[in-house]
Parts: structure tokens; sequence; C-alpha cells
């Protein structure tokens, strides 16, 4: 399994295990479960290095006190090998939850003193919350069982150790975050919005050699990790980044320490505190050298998505050196509290993003004045509003602010992001074209229409410093608007057609093969088929021949970069060269939405990372693995995986049949169809019998009991004494019988060469060669996305097609048009009335309807 399905089937099968614990609790389990095993994982592989002995390991005891030591001294920490996760495993039916608790408690005295601050305590959640999982000790020992089973999976070798361990654990946090309801805004921020203010950040800093990071309200630490992921791109050592975290909530907190160990970061670039960030600002010291360790805390970058309007206690800050400035958040909203802390803690080169409501753009009182002044004295660079319904827990609108200390310019780059999403249950969600937009809008400080603007310090005071999107972009979409004209007399009105004005600019002659022109406001449609007419005019094919001639040896780039390289490509970075030569290649082609395209490049990409994961740890020879296809059934009432059939590891085996096994393949499609046939020839002769011959018949649902025994046997007498004709009741009934022979028989013959050509599959993979495999790599990750970049030109054909049409319909129909059809259906009515008859009153009656439908109200009403 790759990453993501090795994620995902431990999600499935945590969910199912966790019963009626809450989501928001389990996750303290499973993800300190996760980190044990990371640390056990570490301290063998550290043991082995050292070139020690199974044996050796297994000899490991707390009352070694030189072992003990060394390992502390290299690691932090030392677990004795009775409490390594591999034990518990090995114990099998012997295991106990006492196990746990006495690993735990040797955890907490076998810290170095120098990792104390980053260990201490970092199990306590795990250890109190034991007592959950169960109501006795058979039930907690039975539950932590099936716990440390599941995560037993998780690889922790070569390249795959923080990649995997890290992203099984992100996903995880994101997994229980949709499932904790409003307790998610806790500890989780969406990977999308995570991404946007990550990237953001790392262009700002990626000519620095050595990089500080700083949250504030870290939560699990992920936004965080984000940031570093994005930073060390563009640096030669990560190592030369140091992180720094704070959070209030004791489990959090722990999660944070947690996830930032496991990513491989150094010790000594971590630097954590559980406290208030409001209350108990950084400066940091140690306790004890705090005259000499004393830091203020400058950093280069500080992300963060606190708690949104949360009340806070502003008593005596006014002397506070955060606040002093700018002014003081009011007592029921920290929201400024926390922008101006996060302000304070940049150093005078750095940025700052944090996540607020929409809310403080445009609130007055004292948050007004705050914004007042942080327009004034240049802090506010940059504006995002976000989709609505983005966060976990929440559907209020929330905004991404960029802020610096120094910037060379006074403007305001305002961009509204709000409508560019997809939803995913209920909740949006930014797509990768939607953030590479964004980012890049920020990146080049863009202005586009509907979307972003930069806006001059002079326009916000003219707008008293509020900064509420709609006042600056409005992405509203264009009302509809009707020409009264056009309405009453037909044509086309200029001023609609000028909306499509993009079109016209790209096919200059376009717009005289397609309209007349009847005045100078107006135009006519002069041609019957609008698609035909525009998919063959020379501009449009000039159009798509520049589009192919851009793209013409793109899928060679891509042999070159993912194929013959991709046993030593940097995944993480390779999505970025990919889109950088595409962007390239559709620089100046017009129409062609470059985002469009690279999420098309993206929906591929996902799956390309997950296989050249699988080949870069496996080796090639991965593609030529098959794996037992297991599946879940219940036996016995449990739910059991059991084996049917296999799955290629790598290639499909549809993917293989067509391509090597096209004979056997469409032979046996031939026949799966034909037995549709037979189902749909049956339905046709069951829909032909009257009711009588149905029930004559005792027609069932299977086609096997079609067939009365008696009725057949006098059909074929019939037969035998001269005949009957084609379409009788008899002639029916032999001919079902000759179809349920044919089925009985087709149904044999599919099933034995399915599993004939499902073998044959499985012995064609194992024996592939290597110019094979990258035939059918290029046939999995190339075809298909060079196929979908090609579709671009067309989906742009139709779609100017389509809103031609529509304009054209929307005043084909005058409203003379409408008034002489009324007109007629009255008369056509009217007289249809003079064929009626009934007694005086309803005469009456019909006289004064008639009267109506002539227009004459005073004779209706008489």
């Amino acid at each position: 399994m790759n990453k993501q399905q090795l994620a995902a089937k431990i999600w499935e099968s945590a969910n199912q295990m966790r019963s009626k614990i809450e989501a928001n609790e389990y996750k303290d389990y499973i993800l300190g479960f996760i980190f044990y095993k990371y640390l056990c994982d570490k301290e063998v592989l550290f043991a082995k290095k050292e070139g020690m002995s199974d044996e050796e390991i297994a000899s490991l005891r707390e009352e070694d006190a030189d072992s003990v030591e060394y390992f502390k001294e290299k690691l932090g920490y030392f677990i004795a090998y009775d409490d390594l996760f591999s034990t518990w495993v090995e114990r099998g039916k012997d295991f106990d939850v006492s196990n746990v608790r006495d690993a735990l408690s040797a955890f907490s005295r076998l810290i170095s003193s120098e990792h104390k601050k980053l260990f201490d305590g970092i199990f306590d959640t795990l250890q109190t919350g034991l007592s959950k999982l169960g109501d006795t000790s058979a039930s907690q020992t039975k539950a932590i069982s099936s716990l440390i089973h599941l995560i037993k999976e998780i690889p922790m070798d070569g390249k795959q150790d923080y990649d995997v361990l890290g992203f099984v654990y992100e996903y995880l946090i994101g997994m229980f975050a949709a499932n904790a309801g409003k307790k998610a805004g806790e500890f989780y921020t969406p990977n999308e919005v995570s991404v946007v203010m990550s990237e953001i950040v790392a262009h700002h800093l990626k000519d620095k050699k050595e990089i500080e990071i700083y949250d504030p309200t870290s939560g699990s630490g992920s936004l965080l990790i984000n940031i570093g992921a994005s930073v060390a791109k563009h640096m030669d050592d990560e190592n030369n980044i140091k992180y720094y975290a704070q959070e209030l909530k004791k489990n959090t907190y722990n999660l944070t320490r947690m996830n930032l160990v496991m990513r491989g970061i150094l010790p000594n670039n971590i630097l954590t505190r559980n406290a208030d960030t409001l209350e108990d600002d950084w400066p940091y010291f140690d306790e004890n050298d705090p005259v000499g360790s004393y830091n203020p805390l400058y950093v280069d970058a500080v992300v963060s998505n606190p708690p949104y309007s949360q009340a806070w206690d502003s008593e005596n800050k006014e002397a506070d050196p955060r606040y002093a400035r700018f002014g003081l958040a009011p007592k029921t909203k920290a929201d400024y509290a926390f922008l101006l802390h996060d302000l304070y803690h940049i150093k005078p080169d750095g940025i700052m993003t944090i996540v607020l409501p929409h809310g403080v753009l445009f609130r007055g009182g004292e948050e007004g004045k705050i914004r007042k002044n942080l327009i004034e004295k240049n802090h506010i660079d940059a504006v995002i509003g976000l989709p609505a319904n983005i966060f976990f827990g929440t559907g209020i609108p929330t905004i991404i602010l960029v802020l610096k200390q120094k910037r060379p310019n006074t403007d305001v780059l305002v961009v509204d992001a709000s409508k560019n999403f997809i939803k995913i249950g209920k909740n949006n969600k930014l797509r990768a074209s939607d953030i590479k937009r964004l980012i890049d809008t920020v990146v080049n400080r863009e202005t586009n229409p509907k979307y972003s603007k930069v806006v001059s310090r002079d326009e916000i005071r003219t707008n008293e410093y509020n900064l509420n999107i709609p006042r600056y972009v409005d992405s509203s979409d264009s009302a509809e608007s009707w020409d009264i004209y056009a309405s009453m007399f037909g044509g086309i009105p200029n001023k609609e057609l000028g909306e499509l004005e993009q079109y016209w600019e790209a096919f200059p002659a376009l717009r005289d093969a397609l309209f007349t022109q009847t005045s100078s406001e107006y135009v006519a449609l002069k041609c019957d088929d609008v698609k035909e007419t525009i998919t063959h005019h020379s501009d449009v094919t000039t159009f798509v021949e520049t589009y192919e001639e851009a793209l013409e040896d793109f899928d060679d780039f891509l042999k070159t970069e993912l194929i013959e390289q991709m046993q030593t490509l940097n995944i993480s970075q390779e999505e970025e060269r990919l889109s950088g030569e595409m962007f390239t290649r559709l620089e100046n082609i017009a129409l062609i939405d470059k985002y469009e395209a690279y999420q098309l490049l993206d929906d591929a990409w996902l799956a390309i990372a997950g296989d050249l994961e699988m080949i870069q740890t496996e080796g090639v020879e991965a593609c030529t693995q098959v794996d037992p296809n297991m599946v879940t059934k219940k036996k016995k009432g449990k739910d059991t995986e059991v084996q049917e059939g296999w799955v290629g590891h790598i290639l499909p085996f549809e993917l293989v049949q067509k391509s090597y096994l096209p004979n056997a393949l469409e032979e046996l499609k031939n026949k799966e169809n034909r037995l549709l046939e037979i189902g749909s020839e049956f339905e046709t002769i069951l829909d032909s019998f009257s009711e009588e011959e149905k029930e004559a018949q005792s027609v069932k649902e299977s086609n096997d009991a079609f067939v009365n025994a008696v009725v057949l046997k006098e059909a074929k007498e019939i037969k035998k004494r001269g005949g009957f004709d084609a379409e009788s009741y008899e002639a029916k009934i032999l001919h079902v019988e000759k179809l349920i022979n044919e089925e009985k028989h087709l149904k044999k013959e599919v099933k034995t060469e399915t599993e004939a050509l499902h073998l044959l599959t499985k012995e064609t993979i194992e024996n592939l060669t290597a110019e094979q495999v990258n035939e059918l790599l290029e046939l999995k990750w190339i075809t298909p996305l060079v196929n979908a970049l090609h579709s671009l030109p067309t989906n742009i054909v139709n779609e100017l097609t389509t809103q031609l049409q529509t304009l054209s319909e929307k005043y084909a129909t005058t409203y003379a048009d409408v008034a002489d059809e009324i007109e007629s259906t009255q008369k056509e009515l009217a007289s249809l009335i003079d064929e009626l008859t009934g007694n005086e009153f309803d005469m009456q009656g019909l006289d004064a309807f008639k009267s109506l439908l002539r227009g004459d109200e005073d004779d209706a009403q008489k």
C-alpha cells in the first residue's frame, strides 16, 4: 500500500474500534500510540546503527545505567526492551494494559535533562485516559491490543520513516477533525488553508539561510509543520529552521510536540510552551538561568489560527508592548489581541499570516481604531477572503491577513477567493487550482477583475479604514438584463455581445461570420448551425493549432521527467516543475485558463505521486508485483478479511488486459454484452404478454423459472402439428427456452474465461519487461493527462457556442410573437366555448368568459 491507502485503512479500522468514544478523545489514544511506536522504532534503528545485535537490544534494561545514559545523551530518552512497542506486539495474548502503564511511567523517569521540556508529560493525556477504553482491565487490554496491532503496519525504515508516519498522523488528525464538530477548531487548520499561508510565507523568506518560525496557538502543530516544509524547499539545509510553538490546552499541546518530533526535526530546533498566549507571552528563558538565557523572541515568521472572537482579560494591558502602539482589543473579542501579539514577535523584515473572522475588517469601536493604526503605520500587506464553511465545526466567513513590520509599498492587496471551491459533504474545500491561483495573485500582487485588486491607502482612507472586501472587489455574478427593444422587435443587442469581448479579441473575424448588423445597436444571427460555423472558422482552427503546437512534445517531456527519472526525481518538487513547464507553454495562448490546466495536472499527480513513492521505496520491481485482493466479508457474524483474486501493486489489471491481452478481453466483453442483451430480450417478451398469458405462465423474476413446463410442452406439440405465427404466444415461449439455454451456457463460459483471464493477467504483470513497464506507466500516468489537456480548446468552443445559442434564443421570441399567440389561443378557446351547452346560468357564465377573452371587461361584469 502507498501511504494514502495505509492511512485510509487505519482510519477506517480505528473509526470502527472507537465504539462510543468521541472522535475528539479517541484521537489522543491512537495518535499517542503512534508517537510511542515512533520513539521505540527510532531507538531500535539507532541501536542497530551503533552495531548492536538483536540479542544485545533484547538485553536493554533500566538497570543498565551505562546504556541508559548513552541512549539519553544521543536520543533524549531511553526505553527498555520490555517496554518497546514491538515487544508488546510479540507478547500476543500475554499483553496486558499494565504493560502500557508501566512503560509510560518509565518513559517519564528516563528523559534526559536537556530534553525534559520537550518530552516531559507528553504521554499524560494517553496515560490518564486509558481507563476510558474499557470498564475493566480485560476490556482495556482488548481495546489497546486492537490499536497496537492496527498501527504496527506503519513502516519506519529507510525513505519511508518521517514521510509515511507524518502523513498517516496528519491524515488521522484531519479525519478526526472532520468528525469532531466544533471541537475540531481547537486543534486543526485545514490543509488547504495551511498551504496557502505556508507558500506566502515561504516566498517572503526564500533567500534566508536560517529561519525561525512561531505559532502562538499551535493546536496539532500541522500549520507550523506545513510552513516549515514550504520554507525548506528554498533552503539547502532544513535543519536551519527553528520551530517555536505555544498552546493553551494540555492535550492539544502534546499533539504539537508529538507532531514536531515525528517529522525528524532536531530536538534542539523545537521550543514549545504550554501556556496562555495572551496572558503569558513568550519571552523565552530557561528557569535555571533566567538572565543568561533571556530571549524576547523575535522571529522571521508568525503563523496562527487563533480561536475566533473569544473573550479575554484586557485589564492592565495598556502598557503591554504588544498593544501599546495600536490599542486594546475589546474584552468580548480577542481577534486583534492575537493579531497584535503575532505582529509584535516578527523581525523588521519578517512576515505574519493569521486566520480571523471576516468581522475584523469592518467592525468599529476599538477594533476600528486598531485597524486604522495598522493601516497608517503600513503593516497590512494583504487581505484574503476565504470561502464559507471551509473550517470544520464553523460556517462563518473567514479571512487570511498578511502583515509585515516594514514594507516599501503603502497599498493593500485585497483578494476575494470566496467563490473558488468545491463542495465536499457539508464543507467547502479549496482545489489545487484555487490554491495556486490565490498564491500567484498574492506573490505577484495582481489586480484581476472580480477576484483581486491592489488598493491604495488613499482609497482605504476614503472608505474610513473599512476593509470589507466587497468595497474593493465585486465578485458577484452580473445580474441578467433584458433589452426592451430586442424584447419587442427581436435582434441581439451589441451591448450583450460585447460581454463576450475576450472571444472576439481571440477570434477577430468570427463575429462578422456569425452575425449581420441590422442597425447600429443590434445584430441578427446569419448562420443556421452556430457550432459548425465556430468550429470550422479559420480563427478558431488557428487557435486550436497554436494550442496543439504548444503542447506538441509535452508528452515526451513528461516521459523524460516521470519515467526515465522515476527512481531519482524529487517527488515533493516535481509537480511544481511540471506546472512551471506547462505554464510556460501556455503563457501566450488566449482564452486558456492556465489554472484549469493546472487542476488537470494536479488531479493526475495525486495518483502519479503515490506510484512514485512506492517505486522509489520498493524499487521498480514493484511494477511487476501483484497483491492478494483482500475484501471484508461477514463470517459467523464478524467482519473478516478474505482474498478475492489479485490486484496489481501499481499496474491495474484492466490496463494490462487492454494493452497486452486485447483479444481475450474483447471476447469476454462480447459474451458479457450478450448476457445483457438476453436480459433485455426477456424483458421485451415479458412486456408483450397479456395478463392472462402471464398468469397462465406463472412467470417469476428468475429467467430459469420463466417457462411453465406444461405450457412449453404444449407449444412444442403445436409446432410439430403444423407450426404457428412467429408473434404467437407459443412462438415466444419456445424463443424464451432457447434464450434460457443460451444464457446458462454463456454464464458458465463467462465465469471460466473471467477466471482464466484474471490469472493470465497476473502472470503477464509478473513477467513484464522493463520496456513494457515503461509503456504501461506512460498509459497510466501520461496519456490520460495529455488527452485531458488537449480537450481544453474544445471546451472553450463548446462554452462559446452555448453562450451564443442562449443569447440568440433569449430574443428569438418577441413580445409581439407572444401577444399574437395569446390572441390566437383566446380566439380558439372562444370558438370552443360556442360549442358548449348548459342551463341558463351556465350560459351566462360562458358568455362572460368569452367577453373576457375578447378583452371586453364591461360586458363580462354585466
